[in-house]
């Protein structure tokens, strides 16, 4: 569990010195339906056991052995996998449970007024704001209305009714490229894409109406200049019932990839002091001016050139990312809404928030993703084979709602934890958090730790120096070529050998990973040279593309030391042991030692080739990597596994959503061809090819499918040869 920083003795010691208050009546809340799943879920339940509130948890057929459904004894199951949006279930189950409040989390339904509205309606409380600011800054149109209104400066751009493409093509034109197309129901980067030409703006608008369509029901969009070396800077607000409101400080969300916050930090770097007070008072007056209460989030675009900053939307809801402001101002969020919930008035004024901000130094958030950064950071799903956490701290914090065992499923957003450290400096921040990047370590799905070190490691990045565009500019240096090393292969060859060799040489336990005769065939074949064959993770299945097969030699000269060679290294004595049951493996290497853990998996789909017998994980000093071994071809054959070069293989489990080419149709490098969603996000898959002659569409539009299956194959003789 999660040690939180909070220091509510020294908040309960201060005078509050809040404006006169009209007449009000508290209720208290002693029961809340906790109407999300995941992290959040588990977050809220931790405060409502801290302050004795009894809660009732919700899941679903695929959350149903997930730790939110198990944190209380209370727990119900909606059934189907979109039934967290089941109003009348939820809403049947919290009178039934006696609930007085139901806390909706974030997503899902947090912004959904007309629930907000059924709360009322039911006599339960709902823990967010009214349902009034709901809909006027759900609604992107009016609330940049209401907040030109309210003096908040706003992005130049076209907000109209007029949804005709003709029209908003020519409102782009007036406004000028590039431009950004966003959903007026939109949130969380859906329905948002940037046109940089004309000629691009059809497909980008209706790429966005599509997202926007399958996401909110709702397809209108809106059209605003695009600030070219933007920063993302949102203000954290609360306000009561009682006409307070406070600003809790700014966090920068730049950092981001398909425009979705991954780094998160408070205070903003590099941000002039007059401005981040002036950011505080616009977020203010931004709630004020739509009578909010709660928790909310005031979003600004700043720009980097000229130091303006303007209005981009509010979050009706608490954020992914509020235990940075957790952690610089010691206050527990979640228990604030529970207060402003029961018609109590907020616990500090703006003077004491600011008090505590001066004296917490600086956080910074990292979001765990079950994601491959390095293929377009598309998401993952799977088993957690192996979770190893940082050790939590005062100043180290993990909110996550999976444990090991646990299965990231592919039918909800792939984030696995929330990782936030503190420190009395940006500086001092930072360090802790790659030391506790470099201890996180999770096996199974792909995820994105060993790219959020790069970026922490980054030196523009470490300068404060960012920007929304800052992983792209940044490609090269954020996205190295990493081969497996011969230190890397040759650990995985050992690792391999011992762990057989520890089962008593059973048939059972026998791999293909290795190559020469099974080891009980000879009584004394721990001592003949073995082959053991591997294949980077990295690999790209493309048409015509094979994968590269990295052979090692390894024999043992006595127990425990083997000469070892790769394909960069000639052989080389070395000294191992590995212990199975913390999955260590120690290896004295002629120039250094390596202490790393090593996991075994069976095939997952996401590895590209579903008839490999067995993939391995090694975390090691300097990284992780993720192999696997080549099927022989005789399996191969005898699985009925056939090769075929020139198919276009889906990425990841995904559902079908548009096939945009035919057989026969000669495409160009890039072309769209189909467009696939998982994970709550659109992908779009292009030709790898120019020329290329589609023969046939092996999955239509609806249609579920798995990682590495077919979705469109080629004549084999239609390219002109590039991409071969």
């Amino acid at each position: 569990m999660s040690q939180y920083p909070f220091s509510w003795a020294a908040v309960a010691l201060r005078p509050r010195a809040t404006r006169p208050l009209r007449s009000y009546s508290t209720k208290s809340i002693d029961s809340i339906l906790i109407a999300n799943r995941g992290e959040i879920a588990l977050r809220v339940n931790r405060t409502a056991a801290q302050h004795g509130i009894r809660t009732t948890t919700l899941y679903t057929n695929p959350d149903a052995h997930s730790q939110h459904a198990l944190s209380s004894p209370f727990s119900f199951n909606l059934g189907a996998t979109a039934a967290y949006l089941d109003q009348e279930k939820i809403l049947r189950i919290a009178k039934q449970e006696g609930c007085q409040a139901i806390h909706p989390g974030y997503g899902f339904l947090s912004e959904n007024a007309e629930f907000a509205k059924r709360c009322a309606e039911e006599g339960v409380t709902f823990i967010g704001p009214p349902a009034s600011a709901i809909e006027d800054m759900g609604d992107k149109a009016r609330s940049k209305e209401i907040m030109n209104a309210a003096g908040v400066p706003c992005v130049p751009g076209y907000h109209g009714s007029d949804q005709a493409p003709e029209t908003l093509a020519q409102e782009a034109d007036k406004i000028g490229y590039p431009v950004l197309i966003k959903a007026v129901r939109g949130g969380g980067g859906k329905g948002m894409r940037i046109a940089k030409t004309a000629n691009d703006f059809p497909d980008m608008l209706e790429s966005a109406k599509s997202e926007a369509r399958n996401s909110f029901g709702n397809d209108e969009v809106l059209v605003e200049k695009y600030i070219t070396t933007p920063r993302h800077i949102e203000v954290q607000v609360f306000a009561d019932k009682h006409g307070n409101c406070v600003a809790l400080g700014e966090r920068d969300c730049s950092i981001q990839r398909r425009h979705q916050k991954i780094l998160e930090e408070s205070p903003a770097p590099n941000l002039d002091d007059s401005i981040r007070k002036d950011l505080w008072d616009k977020a203010r007056a931004a709630a004020l001016a739509v009578k909010y209460e709660g928790a909310g989030t005031v979003e600004f675009i700043f720009d980097n050139d000229t130091g303006e900053f303007y209005f981009m939307e509010m979050n009706t809801r608490l954020q992914v990312e509020h235990p940075v402001t957790e952690m610089v101002t010691g206050l527990d969020l979640v228990h604030w809404q529970i207060l402003v919930a029961e018609g109590k008035p907020l616990p500090l004024t703006q003077e004491q928030v600011e008090e505590q901000i001066s004296r917490r130094g600086h956080a910074i958030e990292a979001r765990i993703y079950a994601e491959n950064p390095d293929k377009g950071f598309i998401p993952d799903s799977g088993k957690l084979l192996h979770v190893q956490l940082p050790k939590e701290s005062a100043d180290v914090r993990i909110d996550s709602g999976f444990v090991q065992g646990d299965e990231v499923s592919s039918h909800y957003d792939p984030m696995i934890a929330k990782l936030i450290v503190r420190g009395g400096t940006r500086e001092d921040a930072l360090r802790k958090m790659v030391a506790a990047l470099q201890d996180y370590e999770v096996a199974g799905p792909v995820t994105n730790i060993d790219f959020l070190k790069r970026i922490c490691k980054s030196p523009d990045f470490v300068a404060g120096k960012v920007e929304t565009g800052y992983i792209g500019k940044h490609h090269e240096e954020l996205f190295p070529q990493i081969s497996a090393t011969s230190e890397v292969l040759a650990q995985a060859a050992i690792a391999s050998f011992l762990r057989h060799s520890n089962a008593h040489n059973s048939p059972a336990s026998t791999s293909a990973w290795q190559v020469s005769p099974p080891s009980w065939l000879n009584t004394s074949s721990d001592f003949q040279p073995r082959t053991f064959q591997f294949t980077t993770a990295n690999f790209e299945p493309e048409p015509g593309k094979q994968s590269e097969i990295l052979a090692v030699e390894l024999r043992q000269t006595s127990p425990g030391t083997f000469s070892v060679s790769t394909p960069n290294s000639d052989p080389i004595s070395i000294s191992s042991s590995f212990d199975p049951e913390s999955n260590t493996l120690t290896t004295y290497f002629p120039h250094t030692r390596h202490t790393s853990h090593i996991i075994f998996s069976p095939p997952s789909a996401s590895s590209g080739s579903g008839s490999n017998p067995e993939i391995i994980h090694l975390f090691t000093p300097h990284g992780s990597f993720l192999l696997y071994s080549p099927s022989p071809s005789w399996l191969q054959k005898a699985l009925g596994v056939t090769e075929k070069p020139n198919s276009l293989l889906s990425p990841m489990p995904a559902k079908i959503l548009r096939v945009l080419v035919s057989p026969g149709d000669v495409v160009k490098k890039e072309q769209p061809l189909i467009v696939i969603e998982s994970m709550k996000m659109e992908t779009v898959i292009r030709s790898p090819m120019e020329g290329a002659k589609v023969q046939r569409i092996v999955h239509g539009e609806g249609e579920v499918v798995a990682s590495g299956v077919a979705l469109v194959e080629f004549e084999e003789d239609g390219t002109d040869g590039e991409g071969k």
